[in-house]
């Protein structure tokens, strides 16, 4: 899914981009799309072809609900402020407050969530492969291993 509006966005030379350099997205005024959170699409500005990264912003109470994919591996990385995780199956589901500095991941069928729980702007680190519109599932609706 592009989310660059600009049908000839700013492609850095030598596939290097500074943080700063690339637009905030508000994906609350793209249709279809949740959550409504800002992302800045670095996949796209750099062209990845194997991999989604997004650099996620959250206001506080913001979240990505509870969800699972039946192909796309995720990894995340907490840049700025402090999310409270839901993890694994619905019918045992772990919850773990983490900070800046701290990785998790979600492979396919496996449940996940996060919900921004800090006072200013939260960042996150989202990679994705492999990239695209995989398939979301709801976790409640997944047959138990």
């Amino acid at each position: 899914m592009d989310f660059l509006d600009d049908p000839e966005p700013h492609r850095p030379e030598n596939r290097v981009l500074h943080r700063d350099d690339a637009p905030i997205i508000d994906l609350s005024e793209v249709d279809d799309v949740r959550p409504d959170v800002g992302i800045q699409a670095i996949d796209e500005l750099l062209e990845l072809e194997t991999m989604g990264a997004k650099l996620w912003h959250f206001e506080p109470g913001e979240e990505v609900g509870y969800h699972a994919h039946p192909e796309e591996e995720e990894f995340y990385f907490v840049l700025e402020g402090e999310f409270s995780l839901k993890l694994g199956p619905p019918d045992d589901p772990e919850y773990v407050t983490v900070g800046p500095g701290t990785f998790w991941a979600a492979g396919p069928y496996e449940p996940h969530g996060h919900r921004y729980v800090g006072e200013e702007t939260g960042v996150v680190l989202a990679l994705g492969a492999p990239p695209g519109n995989d398939e979301v599932l709801n976790p409640y609706e997944l047959e138990s291993p």
